[in-house]
């Protein structure tokens, strides 16, 4: 097992070294430019969209409940744990590059929507969509397509699922002195009673949790931030002054170089958000839209709220509390940080909302690896995959961590590598999609 895990540790650094990082942000830095900053002009109509219905048009779910199954899928440990991650390897700085892969990735996030409802089609189960689609399709490369569903089946049990179990289980053990299998049972149970519905049951369902989750994990962090208004200055310039010089070493904090905090920084903003992975994508295939630009310019403010909302605020309460400078671990960073101000209440509320957030995560990824599944082997393999999906939870509760993080980090390296070659191939047709639509 130590030789797998050693492995995985190697190609996981490998696909997430200098090549990759600079595909993902170039690609966005590109599209950005090809669609004349969309994501800053556009922001203001794409949350108005939100809530459009689109009543008799082709989908299986509205455009605020395809956002929330999105959002169900990316607002995840990631927002806690991934941040703490981030801060932990690669120093305050990365934060700064987490805000970089947040501004970039909304046009991503848009270019990827675009393409899912275009190139979309009917299926057994309801609307299928997706880059293995576009790839197929769009780009007339089947191959590629083919590969990036098989990419997204195996990640599904990475980021979508054992990195969830596993990080829930790790702060239940910490906070309640819960057994790890205990907390992963539960979890199985509670996910297989909502993803055996498919995608109206799990979109109903998001459209009710995700808004509270998200409100009541802020509404906490500000109100600390509130009691420790005068540490949020420090914390900007630590963010902004170690984004390009090195963090030295300070109590129990290792210190971090310039490309550690650009490598941990984007990985884990990537982790989060979820931009270039083309996962988000899947969901947004099943709206219901009379156009492809509508559910995109939707499907964008998903990395908005992600990464330069809820990420934000969890990287300001760890950076304005000291636990981060001694060597507290980064499974349990963010518990102590917000602990510091509220003590054990503040050890429990960011309990909880891990635990929610990976529980809507596993609902949302579920999603996403059926229709992989359903591309690679046909509409009945779904419920052997959801057998499979469920009883993995379990196992990853259970599993070491470290080994978790690097195989999601693989996993999301190699979905992201035929999906970021798809956008690019297919950027002229992203182009005139926007500019058909803001013309009409």
């Amino acid at each position: 097992m130590q030789t797998i895990e050693a492995l995985i540790a190697t190609l996981s650094g490998w696909v997430w070294g200098p090549p990759m990082l600079t595909l993902l942000v170039g690609t966005g830095l590109y599209l950005t430019v090809l669609l004349k900053g969309l994501q800053f002009r556009a922001l203001p109509l794409a949350f108005r969209l939100v809530f459009h219905k689109d009543h008799g048009h082709a989908g299986d779910i509205s455009h605020f409940a395809a956002l929330m199954t999105a959002l169900a899928a990316t607002v995840g440990i990631g927002n806690i744990v991934g941040v703490a991650t981030a801060i932990t390897l690669g120093g305050p700085g990365a934060v700064f590059w987490m805000w970089m892969t947040g501004l970039v990735g909304m046009v991503t996030k848009y270019s990827e929507a675009v393409l899912a409802v275009k190139y979309r089609e009917k299926g057994e189960h309801g609307m299928r969509g997706g880059p293995m689609y576009y790839l197929a399709k769009g780009a007339g490369l089947p191959w590629l397509g083919w590969l990036f569903a098989l990419f997204t089946a195996l990640a599904t049990f990475g980021i979508g699922n054992m990195a969830q179990a596993n990080a829930t289980a790790k702060i239940f053990e910490a906070t309640f002195h819960v057994e790890p299998w205990v907390t992963g049972v539960v979890l199985m149970v509670l996910t297989a009673l909502v993803i055996l519905g498919g995608i109206r049951s799990i979109g109903k369902f998001t459209s009710f949790l995700v808004p509270f989750m998200i409100i009541g994990y802020v509404g906490s962090a500000l109100v600390v931030l509130a009691l420790n208004v005068t540490e949020i200055p420090h914390a900007f310039g630590l963010i902004f002054s170690h984004a390009f010089s090195p963090a030295a070493a300070t109590g129990g904090f290792a210190g971090a170089t310039i490309a550690a905090a650009m490598r941990f920084g984007i990985a884990r903003g990537v982790f989060s958000n979820e931009s270039g992975l083309g996962s988000a994508p899947i969901a947004a295939a099943a709206a219901r839209t009379s156009d492809p630009v509508k559910q995109a310019l939707v499907s964008m403010t998903q990395t908005f709220i992600d990464t330069l909302v809820v990420c934000t605020m969890t990287a300001l309460v760890i950076l304005s509390a000291n636990s981060w400078t001694q060597g507290v671990s980064a499974g349990q960073l963010t518990s102590a940080s917000f602990g510091e101000t509220l003590g054990s209440a503040g050890e429990i509320i960011v309990a909880l909302a891990t635990a929610v957030f990976a529980y809507s995560t596993l609902i949302g990824w579920n999603y996403y690896g059926e229709k992989a599944i359903e591309y690679l082997f046909g509409a009945r393999s779904i419920r052997i995959y959801r057998i499979f999906f469920i009883a993995m939870v379990v196992v990853g509760a259970m599993m070491n961590l470290e080994f978790v993080w690097n195989f999601s980090d693989l996993m999301n390296g190699m979905m992201a590598i035929p999906n970021l070659i798809g956008l690019l191939l297919l950027s002229k047709v992203i182009k005139a999609e926007t500019d058909r639509y803001f013309k009409s």
